[in-house]
């Protein structure tokens, strides 16, 4: 991966710091057109259209720090982060060679089994993923697979539920960077798996709708391994200026396709090694 400069002075992502130049009234404008959309529940056209150009993902981190701050700001607590396009081929398609990342909000997560309120999430969807919670700092750019077997405290078999406030997911790398990378919750499963036990690259995992296989997958699709994933994460978080902390939930990386959601329905995961975890939508 090249290396982008070092994070500002306030500790956030150097691609997201002020530069000069930067277009501060489209940040402004794709922040307020994705809170419309969010608090009209109407999905917007797509950001690329009209504000932001395919391939200025720059400008993109830009609009999802200044909603992250806003959040902040408001009372909201950060408890890690996600990573998004870990498939090679979802890449392919968005014309990119690496993964995204959003931020996971305390207000985001649900308890296993919990049912979920639809009507919070634009456009639901749901994919099964590997959840590491670190034990340690990783403060370093030049983190490797090794670093995150020792940070590491335990893994929890998880489904993130994402959401798309661009219409019809009709979404390009801009789009869904500065749509948080689409993250909306996530629900953990409560009983922790220690590292040592499993192995991520060959684990199998099968998403059921109420009862029947709708995803299958492995660790194999994540980056090859759910581990370079985090390691990636880790290393672009360091040198940002923002590196991972102790405490943190990562989402690594969705071990198979993603589902749309059915309201009334139930959802469970299945992750060979790291046992299950459920979740109901509202009707």
């Amino acid at each position: 991966m090249t290396k982008e400069p070092a994070g500002d002075s306030s500790g956030r992502p150097a691609w997201t710091a002020d530069h000069p130049g930067l277009p501060t009234s489209v940040v402004d404008e794709a922040v307020r057109l994705l809170r419309e959309a969010q608090s009209t529940r109407t999905p917007i056209a797509p950001l690329r259209e009209r504000l932001l150009p395919v391939g200025d993902v720059t400008t993109a981190y830009a609009v999802q720090r200044a909603m992250t701050e806003q959040d902040v700001a408001a009372g909201r607590r950060v408890v890690g982060a996600k990573i998004g396009l870990t498939n090679p081929a979802v890449q392919r398609q968005l014309g990119v060679d690496q993964p995204d990342f959003g931020v996971l909000f305390a207000d985001m997560a649900a308890f296993d089994g919990a049912e979920v309120d639809t009507t919070r999430i634009l456009q639901p969807k749901v994919e099964a993923e590997v959840a590491f919670v670190l034990g340690r700092d990783l403060p370093h750019d030049q983190v490797t697979v090794a670093d995150v077997i020792r940070a590491t405290d335990h893994l929890l078999p998880a489904i993130e539920i994402v959401g798309s406030r661009i219409a019809n997911w009709d979404i390009s790398i801009v789009d869904t960077v500065a749509d948080n990378a689409s993250s909306a919750m996530f629900v953990l499963g409560d009983r922790p798996v220690a590292l040592s036990g499993v192995d991520l690259r060959l684990c199998g995992m099968v998403l059921e709708h109420e009862g029947e296989p709708v995803s299958v997958g492995a660790g194999a699709a994540c980056l090859g391994n759910p581990l370079h994933a985090v390691a990636w994460l880790a290393r672009t978080m360091a040198v940002a200026g923002t590196p991972l902390h102790a405490g943190d939930v990562i989402l690594s990386g969705a071990l198979g396709p993603m589902v749309p959601v059915t309201p009334g329905a139930a959802y469970e995961a299945r992750i060979s090694g790291l046992g299950s975890v459920r979740t109901r939508f509202s009707a």
